[in-house]
């Protein structure tokens, strides 16, 4: 009887303690979900409090104030201001070219040489006929000019007089008729020499010495202006009237970014040039307009149909609060940042975010100098004591240092003011 008792005894505290065991692994899940995500736990698996098990090792930056740039970002495409295809405007043979493909070329140049002979030969037939017909005007002066005199001494009539008057003008007629053909003829006496009529480089040439050549045939090269150079891309209509406003202005720089020639060591180019056109029509598939901005290409890095990366400064936020977008927690309460107060204390800033660029934010609710936490952030509660896990504090991009949009504004978080 008595070691049933002992028996039974101990089979009802084995039962409790089960119990009990049981009860607590319920009561810690209950905690560990009720517990904020991220939060870190203790050894006994429960969330730890603010200062349960020492400092927490963070790293942080200072909120720094400077001018933020919004830049909008896209891909363009290189495209010639000027594109000519040249032509002869007199059907002959080319008897010389005088350029290489690929050579550069200023205004007046000389490209081709056609064969001029029959030309030349008619500009010599024409002089003549005009040489005749000032002396047969000379001539018909003095007989004018001998009437007068007899008529002044009553020798001859007025009719006499008017006739050899109107053999003056007839004259004259054919004097101005004959010096309009010798124009025309040095005119198509010109077009037997092809200049070049922009600066640029040639491109591929068509024909050759000997080579028959007509006005509709095809083109015997094709000029491209290189230097300004243009270069088109695609701006969303929310953008635009920043755009505009800046184009009136006349202040909306461009950079256009090229990509490295991939060898070791090289490094992207970047040119700076002025937005100078924007169309008339939004596209309303695309809901963009089309835009172009103007550089100088003294080098020719920029090359027509090339792709590079193009960035407008398309406003300035004066006196902007920076700080790393890494530092922000996000939570259902909206955006907040853990700032380093009196004592090594965290506490919580709400905070409204202005506008992202890259790795930096711009917010509002921290201040200028601020000391922001930004890694280890996940294991801070507010009041949580904290200690920096290097001596080295440096802010977001360059201290300091005016900022510069590194991602389109398109993408970009939160509103602009």
């Amino acid at each position: 009887m008595k070691t049933t008792v002992i028996a039974g005894a101990l089979g009802f505290a084995v039962m409790a303690g089960g119990g009990f065991y049981f009860y607590q692994q319920k009561q810690a899940s209950a905690k560990a979900e009720a517990a904020p995500a991220g939060a870190p736990k203790s050894a006994g698996g429960g969330p730890r409090t603010p200062g349960s098990g020492g400092p927490i090792s963070v790293t942080t930056v200072k909120a720094v104030k400077r001018d933020q740039v919004i830049a909008f970002e896209a891909t363009g495409t290189v495209s010639p201001l000027n594109t000519v295809d040249v032509k002869p405007q007199i059907s002959s043979v080319i008897t010389q070219v005088h350029v290489k493909e690929g050579q550069s070329v200023k205004r007046g140049d000389l490209l081709f040489t056609l064969d001029n002979r029959s030309d030349s030969v008619n500009l010599t037939k024409v002089q003549a006929q005009l040489a005749r017909d000032r002396a047969g005007l000379a001539d018909a002066q003095r007989q004018f000019d001998r009437s007068r005199d007899l008529l002044s001494q009553k020798f001859v009539s007025q009719s006499a007089v008017d006739s050899s008057q109107t053999l003056v003008e007839t004259q004259q007629a054919v004097v101005a008729s004959s010096k309009a053909a010798v124009d025309a003829a040095q005119l198509s006496l010109g077009y037997n020499r092809i200049s070049a009529p922009s600066a640029g480089r040639v491109g591929a040439i068509n024909v050759y010495a000997g080579s028959y050549v007509q006005p509709s045939g095809t083109a015997l090269l094709t000029i491209t202006q290189l230097d300004p150079i243009a270069v088109s891309f695609s701006l969303p209509q929310r953008n635009l009237s920043d755009a505009l406003r800046g184009l009136r202005d006349g202040k909306l720089p461009v950079t256009a970014k090229l990509p490295d020639s991939g060898t070791t060591g090289s490094v992207a180019t970047s040119l700076d040039g002025q937005l100078q056109f924007i169309d008339s029509v939004v596209d309303q598939a695309s809901g963009t307009v089309r835009v172009k901005a103007i550089f100088n290409n003294p080098k020719q890095q920029l090359w027509p149909g090339a792709y590079v990366n193009v960035s407008m400064a398309l406003q300035t936020i004066q006196g902007a609060i920076v700080i790393p977008q890494t530092a922000i927690v996000t939570g259902p309460r909206g955006r907040s940042v853990f700032v380093v107060v009196v004592d090594n204390k965290a506490a919580a800033r709400p905070i409204e975010l202005v506008y992202s660029s890259g790795p930096d934010a711009v917010v509002t609710g921290v201040e200028a100098g601020a000391t922001v936490i930004v890694d280890g952030r996940e294991n801070v509660r507010p009041g949580s004591t904290v200690v920096e896990r290097s001596a080295m504090r440096t802010g977001p991009g360059v201290a300091g240092k005016p900022g510069r949009a590194g991602v389109a504004a398109s993408g970009a978080s939160g509103s602009t003011p």
